[in-house]
């Protein structure tokens, strides 16, 4: 049995749908009562919504009236197979009867705790301390007093931009501070998680918001770089009309990871790398902002805060966290200074697929070319430590060995050659020795750029009107057939190995080309660095 919602009587619960269709009629299970109770010929009452507009305005009366004296004596469904009713035990159900509650009775207002609060609590200190106005955004110029964005930003004029920058320089910061300033809908998607159904939709609703309300939407877009260029192809049309505003954050080179047709409706600001300055400002404020919540401390001192700003190498969010782990590692009984800087720990930044990754081996590169030893092997141990694939540095090795040595020492290339076969074959962590060997050998080898800058005199030809498809000379074409014979191919070669010291008189360029020459006689070029003589460094043994 279950109790009808409506009439509240017990009926069968297979013939509950029946009994509401029948106007709580039919199929009602009649209470043992005795005949003293309710007479036989009375018959429970209809529900209201089944009677006409006097019966219910009649009833309607009866039951105020009959209610009046104390509305606290009303009582609950009665339950069904001893089972308490869900009237009986949520609380919301008295107030809806009319029962008060103590702390009404009381005249004490019913506190709540905000959901904020904990979400706040519960969020790591970087997320604590994120800047809610553009004054408190620190060591960017771009928003600061005169800023160019931070103007644009103010007259509500933001346009569809892309902010490039490293980890931690405040690109969603900004993002959000934009939401809180600007009178525009403003909407949050982060291309890992994010599709383009989904991106769809929200235009969609721009679309709507614009034509309803008049209020343009701004859409910030954390990570863009993560969408591939046919994903971004989604964005072209609103940003284009200007449907939505486009804020698209991201780490990589946009020059490379956004498409160049996005790339061109947008614009891109660079957000500055920030420094061991900035980083101290805002770990004093998060001190002073979040310093109470923590047991005051002598080992969280201004020359603890000096190492976390450099260890974080401009990172903010880095910071921060690291003095977190600090003021909770200072409540340890007994620990030292000494022992919080060792468990403070921070992952290298690079990115096997990203401008680190390019940045460093490029750096690497030159330094060799520089016949710098020094800096060569730091960014090669810094490549290693990263986890860099030491078969990427040697097959570099090699590039170098022809590139930049080239004539002036042809073992290297055997040498670059050899150490790519040693690493693969022996593998980390030996294998580091064999580049750091080549490497060192490399930087202090003699320089000779002679045959890389022939190559590129000759590539530099082959864009003039008509010199690549230049005929080639009919005595150099080889002949492999009879045809091609009668043809005069191959005729009148002469064959050097057959002249004494090889030397003929023979023309081997094409006739438009004669007398040209790619080859340059220098090693190196002829250009003297005017800081040269005003540096500190020993340049004695250059020659020019």
């Amino acid at each position: 049995m279950v109790l009808c919602p409506i009439c509240e009587k017990s009926v069968p619960q297979l013939k509950i749908n029946d009994h509401i269709d029948s106007g709580c009629q039919s199929f009602v299970e009649e209470p043992s009562s005795s005949p003293s109770d309710q007479p036989s010929s009375q018959k429970g009452p209809v529900p209201s919504i089944f009677q006409p507009p006097s019966a219910r305005k009649a009833q309607s009366q009866f039951s105020q009236t009959k209610e009046s004296p104390s509305r606290s004596s009303i009582t609950t469904p009665r339950p069904v197979n001893g089972k308490r009713s869900f009237a009986q035990d949520s609380p919301l159900s008295q107030e809806h009867i009319g029962v008060k509650q103590p702390h009404e009775e009381a005249g004490e207002p019913q506190t709540k705790r905000p959901k904020v609060n904990a979400f706040h609590r519960a969020a790591p200190l970087a997320e604590r301390m994120r800047p809610k106005t553009l004054d408190e955004v620190c060591g960017q110029e771009l928003v600061g007093k005169n800023g160019v964005l931070r103007g644009l930003i103010e007259q509500d004029r933001v346009p569809s931009m892309i902010l490039w920058g490293s980890a931690g320089t405040g690109k969603t910061t900004i993002a959000r501070v934009v939401a809180s300033m600007v009178g525009s809908r403003f909407v949050e998607i982060n291309s890992t998680s994010s599709g383009v159904a989904e991106c769809k939709k929200i235009f969609a609703e721009a679309r709507s918001e614009l034509g309803l309300t008049g209020r343009k939407t701004i859409i910030f877009c954390d990570e863009i770089h993560r969408f591939s260029k046919s994903q971004q192809d989604v964005f072209l049309g609103p940003v284009e009309s200007g449907q939505v505003t486009l804020i698209g954050a991201t780490t990589e080179n946009p020059s490379f990871k956004v498409q160049n047709a996005l790339l061109s409706r947008c614009r891109t600001f660079t957000l500055s790398k920030l420094t061991d300055e900035d980083i101290i400002s805002i770990l004093q404020r998060a001190l002073r902002v979040e310093g109470p919540n923590y047991s005051p401390s002598e080992l969280v001192d201004d020359e603890l805060i000096r190492y976390l700003a450099r260890f974080a190498d401009g990172d903010a969010r880095t910071s921060l966290n690291l003095l977190e782990l600090a003021m909770d590692l200072s409540k340890r009984p007994s620990i030292t200074k000494e022992d919080i800087k060792q468990a403070l720990t921070k992952t290298l930044v690079y990115d096997r697929a990203g401008d680190q990754h390019y940045d460093t081996i490029s750096a690497f590169h030159k330094s060799i070319r520089g016949s710098d030893p020094d800096a060569a092997l730091y960014y090669l141990s810094r490549m290693i430590q990263s986890g860099e694939d030491p078969l990427y540095i040697a097959r570099r090795l090699i590039v170098v060995a022809s590139e930049d040595i080239g004539l002036a020492d042809n073992s290297m290339l055997t040498l670059a050659i050899s150490t790519h076969s040693a690493v693969e074959k022996i593998g980390l962590p030996e294998a580091r020795i064999n580049l750091a060997h080549a490497t060192v050998a490399m930087a202090l080898s003699k320089k000779s750029t002679r045959a890389y800058r022939g190559l590129n005199n000759a590539f530099a030809a082959l864009d003039e009107p008509g010199v690549a498809g230049l005929p080639i000379p009919i005595h150099l074409r080889n002949a492999p057939t009879k045809l091609m014979k009668e043809l005069g191919y191959g005729k009148e070669y002469k064959y050097n190995p057959n002249y004494l010291d090889g030397k003929v008189q023979q023309d081997y360029l094409p006739e438009k080309l004669m007398g040209r020459t790619f080859l340059e006689d220098l090693d190196l070029g002829a250009k003297r660095d005017p800081d040269l003589m005003t540096s500190d460094y020993d340049y004695s043994g250059v020659s020019f």
